[in-house]
């Protein structure tokens, strides 16, 4: 990838671990309920509900795995990504089943420069987490970098049907819609 995409990376690792920081939960309050949620909701509401949906989706049920993740998400915030590559492959080898290890991996394989292993890793969030916003958007992102544009375009829509709230995800449609129909930006 060139280097003019340095930028985006430091998006991707910032949308990342937004997405990964562990909150509260409440205590009955399941994932459906919370997508179920975000789809009414006003945007500062939207924000607070993706945040349950990303605690929840960032604990593996195992405190062992969950710290081993813990140091991945360290390492990417330290603009670490070998080792958080070597952290999240740890936990997928004890968790092959824990998605957001996976997600973690692509963020970092990204950053690394290594587009086919971030996708490889992607597509298996996306195999066992199928409503996750997060690893769709990035998916797109490098879908348009690779100039499939149509296929992001309609990933970012995707996006848009879970998480309807994403407001850099809607820009991203209304840029590429303009762009597809040839209306200069």
């Amino acid at each position: 990838m060139a280097s003019n995409s340095y930028p985006i990376k430091h998006i991707v690792t910032a949308a990342l671990l937004a997405v990964a920081s562990p909150l509260p939960l409440a205590a009955q309050e399941s994932v459906d309920e919370m997508f179920a949620l975000l789809q009414e909701a006003d945007p500062e509401e939207a924000a607070r509900i993706e945040e349950r949906i990303a605690a929840a989706w960032s604990k593996s049920g195992s405190p062992a795995i969950d710290l081993l993740f813990e140091r991945g998400s360290r390492a990417l915030e330290a603009q670490d990504p070998v080792a958080a590559v070597e952290h999240f492959t740890a936990v997928i080898d004890f968790a092959p089943d824990f998605a957001e290890a996976y997600h973690g991996r692509a963020t970092a394989y990204f950053l690394l420069d290594q587009t086919g292993p971030a996708l490889d890793d992607l597509r298996e969030v996306l195999v066992l987490n199928p409503r996750h916003f997060g690893a769709m958007r990035g998916l797109a992102i490098i879908l348009e970098q690779i100039g499939d544009t149509e296929t992001a375009l309609e990933v970012y829509r995707r996006v848009l049907a879970i998480h309807p709230h994403l407001a850099h995800v809607a820009e991203s449609v209304t840029r590429l819609e303009q762009e597809l129909e040839g209306v200069p930006l």
